[in-house]
């Protein structure tokens, strides 16, 4: 049974996979998962970059009402893999083990940064969201929201 910290570590290894996937930084991060877990072993290497194309492609090809599920699913799969990984090593190449994720996932999730699946839009930072003409802008919030208050329009557009 691993101690909780190396749960919580193997849980945002699951996340940051499947976040990672369809995105601009899946290839550094499917690269050093591969790495990983390969630990040397280049068969192995290859065999972990197979899964991750699947997982990949599984999300790739789910649909809108399954595409929640398929990445639950997924996230569980490899936390489930890494904690596997982890259990199985003696304490001494899992402490290492455990730092060398910690440091694959601050090199390759980026600290601060924001990613986006396909049609999304992510920001790390300040945005401005200008609407005109009577449209709409809509946006999912993490983080701080400020709301201005809009122009009243001249009673002549409505």
């Amino acid at each position: 049974m691993l101690e909780q910290a190396l749960v919580v570590l193997a849980e945002a290894g699951g996340t940051a996979v499947v976040q990672a996937a369809g995105t601009d930084t899946w290839t550094g991060l499917r690269q050093a998962v591969a790495r990983w877990f390969g630990r040397g072993d280049d068969v192995r290497e290859q065999d972990e970059l197979e899964r991750l194309d699947q997982t990949a492609g599984a999300l790739e090809v789910a649909g809108a009402t399954a595409a929640e599920r398929v990445r639950i699913r997924q996230e569980a799969t490899w936390q489930a893999r890494i904690e596997s990984l982890l259990e199985n090593l003696d304490p001494a190449e899992r402490a290492r083990a455990a730092e060398d994720l910690r440091a694959l996932l601050a090199q390759h999730t980026g600290q601060g940064s924001a990613s986006s699946g396909q049609g999304g839009l992510a920001v790390s930072g300040s945005m401005n969201m200008h609407t005109d003409g009577g449209s709409v802008g809509v946006g999912v919030w993490n983080g701080d929201l400020h709301i201005e208050r809009p122009q009243v329009p001249d009673p002549s557009q409505g």
